[in-house]
């Protein structure tokens, strides 16, 4: 591990080699704290046999040290002027060829292609660019393969909004939680980046569930299945569509559900006809879906 890269000195000399401004567009923020990283690494409980998938390494702060540890690193990087120093770096610090795999490109776009040849039980570990937080959780926890575990830097504030619980939910936390069971592991302060962002941030931890539930939309006994993912979703946007009004109004308008069968179901599943869309929790919502597909 080339401990410079922990130096915001070092990190403008090499942001100025490779023609490179630390974006805001991209979320480009240098994590600068060992310490930060060993914890990340701590709690992914990586194993010598474990693929790792990364998005935005950067300049490999994270990167390097995941490789010492597992048996590959697939890493995402939209930086395309960044070709040359890994191609240097990867000489420089003796890496076996197959132990880093940089995959150019958008890993919104990238992701569903390559979670295909992954094994099952990989893991994602990253300092995520905060601008794609949500829509990258998103293709993660929808894919056909989809990892072990999920351990990433977010902003605190979503973090925060992921883990929420019944009374403050949103419709991110809502879909986080139906696939996994997320936890903040650490508050860690913006001091730990260069640049500096403007709040702080936290590392928070995704385990992901299995695929139980749902049975009464098809499938096998007790086991989610496409349809009732779809129809979950269909579900819970149309609830969150107006947080001013009841869940029943915004059910019955947007699924052109007769409103009283709504409250039924409603009463029936939470005892409170008259209950917002934030006081649910995943496995309301799944009653819910049930109850409604049965009207």
């Amino acid at each position: 591990m080339n401990k410079n890269l922990f130096k915001p000195t070092y990190l403008k000399e090499l942001c100025q080699k490779y023609s490179l401004n630390p974006s805001k567009k991209y979320g480009q923020n240098y994590l600068t704290s060992e310490g930060v990283i060993d914890k990340i690494i701590k709690v992914a409980d990586l194993k010598k046999t474990d693929t790792v998938v990364e998005i935005g390494p950067g300049f490999g702060v994270l990167t390097l040290a995941l490789a010492s540890r597992v048996k590959k690193v697939m890493a995402f990087e939209i930086e395309r002027k960044l070709d040359e120093y890994w191609k240097k770096e990867i000489k420089d610090q003796e890496i076996n060829g197959d132990k880093i795999e940089i995959i150019w490109g958008n890993a919104l776009k990238e992701l569903i292609a390559y979670s295909l040849q992954l094994t099952a039980g990989y893991k994602v570990v990253a300092n995520i660019p905060y601008q794609i937080t949500s829509n990258l959780l998103r293709v993660l926890l929808e894919l056909e393969n989809k990892p072990e575990s999920i351990t990433v830097m977010v902003q605190k504030e979503v973090a925060e909004r992921i883990c929420a619980e019944r009374g403050v939910m949103s419709l991110l936390a809502v879909s986080v939680q139906y696939y996994g069971d997320p936890k903040i592991i650490a508050r860690v302060n913006k001091g730990n980046f260069w640049p500096s962002p403007k709040v702080d941030s936290a590392i928070l931890q995704i385990r992901i569930k299995s695929a139980q539930g749902g049975s009464a939309l098809g499938g096998e006994k007790g086991k989610r299945n496409k349809r009732f993912d779809e129809e979950f979703f269909k579900v819970v946007k149309a609830g969150f569509t107006n947080k001013r009004k009841q869940l029943w109004r915004n059910l019955s308008e947007g699924l052109n559900i007769d409103r009283d069968k709504v409250k039924n179901i409603l009463t029936e599943i939470v005892g409170n006809e008259k209950i917002r869309a934030e006081e649910l929790g995943v496995d309301d919502w799944e009653k819910v879906v049930v109850g409604l597909d049965d009207c």
